[in-house]
């Protein structure tokens, strides 16, 4: 609803009163007019006689309503009206946004930015143009000389709840932007404005592109080119008579080297070297600004008539568009800010080269002639290539007699690639487009990659493949994306070979700021002096060896393969804290799975990690491990240790001898049963359906493998799977070099402990006794025992007899901490038996929780800190032999390595249809076996 003013005003022989309603929309209008007769009608309503009244509609904005309280004469004439001016000039509120940026999406208009400045303003409704530019420079504090404005107002859509930036530019666009508070819901218009840096005097377009404007005390000379006229201003850089400069370091081309030797007019210091005048050019240029008051830049609404038919030589109100704006993976690879870019309107996207143009490197200037090319669907040959210079030329240039040439030098005492000649665009006609493409090598698809490889390690050549035909439309082979993807991960990570001679000094610096960390190195020696061969590392960091003294005694370990350049094996050894998550261990790299390293590794927790007793060691049944826990040597016999066998993959190992799986069901429920009348009664079954699968099961102990018999030792846990799922965390890791595989162990298990870390804080505070895991078994137990029938024998021993719902009995001692069912011992804390029995007697069944379950003990599993790895400059250096890995380790031939998995069922998904041909339709082959084959 608009604000209303009453105003006081003198006629007369009349007492009279107006009322100013202002109307934000048509139908606020009418809602007003309504206002307006309705207190009219309340005022005539008190008086004491009739009182006639006017009403005036002057404008649809403003309402004017005369009320006659008394007068002498029989009437009045409109005429006689003598009224004075009540209303003052009217404004429009306006926020102004600057010093950011405005971002738009599909529905909505936003302005963002670390220093975003919102400057509220009142708009006089008459404003000009003008007269707003220069508010907002005087408001705002911009300087007018460097700075040109770019505004757009948040423009509501008619259809549903949407905006969209308006741009004004003139009088008109002004003047609607400000109409809006009559005419929508809009109480406060939103400007944005954003600011564009005048980067000098422009003359003429020239090519596609615009030159800098270069005033005549510079000194500067187009040099002549015979590649094509020169359209840039920027001197030849190196092409001034040093000949070290120009030096074609093994080209072979007599044309380059001739091109090489020209000279230019240009006068520099001799003292002074190329690049250093170059950077003084640039220098001169940035203090090059457009003035407002300059003929040439009247940004008025006004411009002279003669003017009007000529292109305006520069867009004072849109920021310019960098040459490469759609090539995200460049890495900014133009290093020249002060470039005249292409306009998006020149045809081509990506523009065409320049004069003077620069670029990081020699290799962002190739990936950059990629890109032209592979745009233009055109391909180019090197003539010379050398660490110092760069000549390209079109592929058909004899055939088509295509200009298009490309000649670039490296900038003195610099890494830096300036294109000094060029000729183009090409003349020739575009080549038939391929499936293929040969400037879409693999060292571009490497760098188009590389952000994609960092966000996911596992990204599959299928999906770089993918990226590819989306990114430029070429279908790549399987070979280049592989190919592609391996050099990526080098330029990233580093050389795999030389991965193993940096791993010790990265050992020292993680060691340098982790004091307490646990490396055990073992190698080889060699013939050659000060060099050893790489066999095995093994480490453990200071955080996970402090926090497994608060976990359950339980360990899991497991091994997995590695997928670089070099083979081997990656053994880890997980525990388990008290909210049942994986706590990251040990680690160690070995040349392989056998008795030989599983003994070392399992010596090297015992020996540096913890020497706590009585830990229950879950695995596989690998020989090697089996021999490792049976050698009293290692420390890892009962009782120091437990043996047990992971559940998941005995039942694999069951279902391959006897392809069964009501059978492997069987098994499953026989090793998962807590009381040894359910264990009996599955192997019972088991026997009558196959005696020889309950022979097999009966060979080994049963201990090992059946909860019942366990004697509380696994705490519940019956799989490896906390050392596989980690295993999954560092598997798209495994096929990087070793020092990024070390790095990632650190940095993940840092994020395991600060985000649990606050997690048992956080309870702490609340004064939460359990973790959340023991939580919520408790409390649905607590729910059980309320139903349950309990019977007294021994209040002394605590004896009881209770009767479960479902008619089921069970005897327990709570003295003995001893229930029938099992679970208590099992899994370290009261069964629903037990908390009936005490909420009988009073008892706090609280205390039957081992302490591995309480809070602080969570707490303090994840308190230590992992800290910073200092630079690498600063890490400790390493003097003892040169570590190289063994050439028996590394992978012969290229392409993508062969897996070493031995697949088993366990990799086959549960309820997976059968294989069906294609041909016949017919389940159990596939169409290259199918018999009907031929007939088909």
């Amino acid at each position: 609803m608009g604000r209303t003013a009453f105003k006081r005003f003198q006629l007369p022989q009349l007492a009279a009163t107006a009322i100013e309603l202002k109307c934000r929309s048509s139908h606020q209008w009418q809602l007003s007019l309504f206002r307006a007769f309705l207190l009219l009608f309340v005022s005539f309503s008190c008086c004491s006689s009739p009182s006639p009244f006017v009403v005036f509609v002057v404008d649809r904005d403003i309402v004017v309503v005369l009320l006659r309280f008394s007068y002498p004469f029989g009437g009045f004439s409109l005429s006689n009206l003598e009224m004075e001016s009540f209303m003052s000039v009217s404004t429009i509120p306006v926020i102004c946004y600057y010093n950011g940026q405005m971002m738009r999406t599909k529905t909505d208009v936003t302005y963002e930015g670390r220093k975003a400045v919102i400057a509220p303003m009142d708009i006089p409704i008459e404003c000009t143009f003008e007269e707003l530019i220069g508010l907002i420079y005087s408001k705002t504090n911009i300087d007018k000389r460097r700075f040109r404005l770019s505004l757009n107002c948040k423009y509501p859509l008619r259809s549903g709840n949407r905006f969209q930036p308006f741009p004004i530019r003139d009088d008109s666009s002004l003047r609607r932007m400000l109409n809006l508070v009559n005419t929508t819901s809009i109480e406060e218009i939103e400007l944005f404005i954003e600011v564009v840096r005048v980067k000098g005097l422009l003359n003429k377009s020239v090519g596609g592109h615009v030159d800098l404007f270069v005033r005549d005390n510079y000194n500067v000379a187009q040099p002549d080119y015979d590649c094509g006229p020169s359209s840039s201003p920027v001197p030849d850089i190196g092409a001034n008579g040093d000949d070290e400069d120009c030096a074609d370091d093994g080209g072979n081309d007599e044309d380059v080297d001739n091109e090489c030797n020209e000279n230019t007019d240009v006068e520099v210091d001799e003292h002074a070297s190329s690049f250093g005048y170059f950077t003084q050019i640039l220098e001169n240029e940035h203090g090059i600004y457009v003035s407002a008051e300059a003929p040439c830049c009247d940004v008025s609404n006004h411009p002279d008539e003669d003017t009007l038919d000529e292109p305006s030589p520069f867009n004072f109100h849109l920021p310019p568009t960098p040459q490469f704006e759609h090539v995200e993976n460049l890495d900014n690879a133009v290093a020249s800010a002060w470039t005249p870019w292409v306009p998006h309107s020149s045809g081509y996207c990506g523009g065409e080269f320049v004069i003077g143009q620069v670029f990081n490197s020699k290799s962002d200037l190739q990936d950059a002639a990629k890109i032209y090319s592979i745009k233009a669907h055109q391909e180019f040959i090197v003539v010379a290539s050398s660490k110092k210079l760069l000549v390209l030329r079109c592929k058909k240039a004899e055939e088509c007699n295509c200009p298009w040439k490309l000649r670039a030098m490296v900038v003195k005492d610099t890494s830096l690639f300036v294109i000094n000649k060029y000729a183009g665009p090409h003349t020739c006609v575009n080549p038939c487009f391929n499936r293929d493409y040969h400037q879409l090598d693999s060292n571009l698809v490497a760098t188009h990659i590389k952000s994609l490889i960092k966000a996911q390690f596992t990204l599959t050549t299928a999906a770089i493949q993918a990226s590819v035909m989306e990114r430029w439309g070429y279908q790549i082979s399987y070979k280049k994306a592989l190919d592609g993807k391996h050099k990526a991960i080098r330029q990233l990570f580093g050389d795999f070979c030389q991965s193993y001679t940096d791993l010790p000094r990265l050992f020292l610096g993680i060691e340098q700021s982790n004091p307490g960390c646990v490396v055990i190195w073992k190698t080889c020696e060699i013939n050659v002096p000060n060099t050893e061969i790489f066999q095995r590392v093994f480490w453990s960091f200071k955080p996970s060896i402090e926090g497994f003294e608060h976990c359950r005694p339980i360990m899991s370990i497991d091994g997995t393969h590695l997928y670089g350049k070099y083979k081997g094996k990656l053994l880890i050894a997980m525990g388990c804290d008290g909210n049942n998550q994986l706590f990251p261990l040990a680690f160690a790299l070995t040349e392989g799975e056998n008795t030989d390293s599983w003994g070392w590794f399992l010596a090297c927790i015992r020996n540096g990690v913890t020497k706590r007793t009585g830990i229950c060691i879950i695995s596989d049944r690998h020989l090697g491990i089996m021999a490792a826990m049976s050698d009293p040597d290692l420390g890892w016999a009962a009782p120091s240790a437990y043996h047990r066998i992971c559940m998941r993959h005995l039942a694999s190992n069951f279902m391959t001898r006897f392809k069964d799986k009501i059978l492997k069901n069987l098994v499953c429920r026989a090793a998962l049963a807590t009381t040894e009348r359910k264990f009996n009664k599955h192997m019972h079954t088991i026997g009558r359906i196959n005696s020889e699968a309950l022979q097999w099961l009966e060979a080994i102990p049963v201990h090992l493998w059946a909860l019942s018999h366990d004697g509380g030792r696994r705490y519940g846990l019956m799989t490896t799977n906390i050392s596989e799922v980690f295993n999954s965390v560092l598997k798209g890791a495994r096929c990087l070099p070793v020092t990024a595989l070390v790095q990632l162990t650190f940095f993940r298990l840092n994020g395991y402990f600060v985000a649990r870390r606050e997690v048992g804080a956080n309870r702490l505070a609340s004064a939460e006794q359990f973790t959340p895991y023991v939580d919520a078994q408790l409390q649905g137990r607590v729910v059980k025992a309320s139903s349950m029938e309990i019977v007294l024998y021994d209040h002394v021993k605590g004896l009881f007899h209770v009767k479960s719902r479902r008619g089921r009995t069970h005897r327990l001692n709570l003295h003995e901490k001893n229930c029938t069912c099992g679970k208590t011992l099992i899994y370290g804390f009261p069964c629903s038996h037990m908390i009936a029995a005490c909420q009988h007697r009073c008892v706090d069944f609280r205390l039957f929780v081992e302490g591995y379950y309480i809070t602080q003990s969570y707490y303090n599993t994840w308190a230590s800190l992992f800290h910073p790895i200092f630079n690498e400059d600063e890490w400790p250096l390493y003097d003892d032999p040169t570590i190289v890995p063994p050439d028996s380790l590394q992978r012969m031939g290229s392409g993508r390595p062969r897996s070493t998995r031995l697949h088993n069922e366990m990799d086959v998904r549960e309820g997976k249809t059968s294989i069906t041909c294609g041909l016949c339709k017919q389940p159990g082959h596939n169409r290259r076996s199918c018999l009907n084959r031929n007939q088909l």
